[in-house]
């Protein structure tokens, strides 16, 4: 499997170039990594759709991005529109690797309802979702995010200490966003 996560995290290296993507995939990623240790998802799913989740961000110009993501008001149809493409790209890049056609087809369709399905259909589903979210609850997400949204870090924080009972489809997910906040809080009281 590392083979195959290798060559699609190159594979996908041109379409994380926005929205500091590449970053942010790598760090969803290792969360992967931890909800797999614990739960049974299957990494054959969980780890090639965590890695391609946000290709279709390279769809949208980058001066429109703020508009379909962050706090607030956002534009649900722009949004939907990374979640479209990002299915698109995904699905031309996943015939690059050995995986067989079922799993393709479910990697893209979870990639296609990362953000707006409200309602997994899987553990995997689940799991891409938790990771993905677990990125703003790490110090290194929160930094990015809270100076990308303009936001005082101490708000942001209550921000998603409120988020993290909503947010979360796994016990597991929410557990990690608490030890997340936690060296978030360390890092602004050392401050």
């Amino acid at each position: 499997m590392q083979d195959i996560c290798d060559r699609l995290f190159a594979l996908a290296r041109p379409y994380l170039s926005v929205r500091e993507n590449q970053k942010h995939t790598e760090i969803a990623y290792n969360f992967a990594l931890k909800l797999l240790e614990r739960l049974d998802g299957r990494p054959e799913i969980v780890l090639p759709t965590i890695i391609l989740h946000d290709v279709g961000w390279s769809a949208i110009p980058p001066e429109q991005h703020l508009l379909a993501f962050g706090p607030g008001k956002f534009d649900e149809e722009l949004r939907r529109v990374h979640e479209v493409e990002g299915a698109k790209i995904a699905g031309k890049l996943l015939q690059r690797v050995p995986l067989n056609k079922e799993d393709c087809l479910e990697i893209c369709r979870i990639i296609e309802n990362h953000d707006s399905g409200e309602n997994p259909l899987s553990l995997e589903e689940k799991l891409v979702k938790d990771a993905d979210k677990l990125f703003r609850f790490s110090p290194e997400g929160f930094a990015i995010d809270s100076k990308r949204f303009g936001i005082d870090k101490r708000k942001y924080l209550e921000k998603l200490h409120h988020f993290r009972g909503q947010w979360f489809f796994t016990n597991y997910g929410r557990e990690l966003a608490g030890v997340e906040l936690k060296k978030v809080e360390s890092r602004l009281t050392s401050c």
